[in-house]
């Protein structure tokens, strides 16, 4: 069965209640066990909608490069990130909401309405925002947002993995491959992973409990 493509319709939907402009956020890096939680707020021109926006996941890293370079050059464009230390902190959701929030406080240009991938909204856009589960597949605001979000983090990932060679994160961007859980085995921990999941904990735990 055919994906339907994201629209424009819920963008529409907000212009004929007099809310303009519109910006689609969307973070990517929950899962990873290392790097920062990504977030990209983008406001799209009507007029200038590059072709071929989706889901990022959905797409390949050819069509994402070209299509983040279509965005940049087209759409008001703010990125923004939660940090290892606040991932750790706070706990992913509300890093994830975090670097949301700063993304859309980023932009030029200040949207009266927000659309957020997810089902939840962030306590600091709550009264201009509407929650989409699954707005990357639907709304072409979040999918564009999801598109910037992941190629930044995938570039971060690759520039930290020449930094921290041997677990593999120009290819799996942090995530718990079976390279990088082995790698975090024979390597140990990098000021990189984040210290409240589990797999990353046990190592440490383990640590401790061989040195008492």
């Amino acid at each position: 069965m055919a994906r339907t493509p994201p629209d424009f319709s819920f963008e529409t939907a907000a212009h004929a209640r007099a809310l303009a402009p519109v910006a689609g956020v969307d973070e990517v890096g929950r899962g990873p066990l290392a790097g920062p939680v990504t977030a990209a707020a983008v406001i799209l021109d009507p007029a200038r909608i590059p072709q071929g926006l989706g889901d990022s996941k959905a797409l390949s890293a050819t069509k994402r490069e070209r299509l983040y370079a279509e965005i940049m050059g087209s759409a008001q464009v703010s990125v923004a990130h939660a940090t290892v230390e606040e991932i750790d902190a706070l706990n992913i959701l509300r890093a994830s909401h975090l670097a949301m929030e700063r993304a859309v406080a980023g932009l030029g240009t200040p949207p009266a309405h927000v659309l957020v991938d997810g089902n939840l909204i962030p306590a600091g856009l709550k009264g201009r925002a509407e929650a989409i589960v699954k707005g990357d597949a639907k709304s072409l605001s979040i999918a564009a947002a999801s598109i910037i979000a992941k190629v930044t983090r995938d570039r971060i990932m690759v520039d930290l993995a020449q930094q921290h060679p041997g677990y593999g994160w120009e290819i799996n961007a942090g995530y718990p491959t079976k390279q990088h859980l082995e790698a975090l085995l024979n390597l140990g921990v990098t000021p990189w992973h984040r210290r409240s999941f589990r797999p990353v904990h046990n190592i440490l735990y383990q640590d401790v409990s061989v040195s008492d």
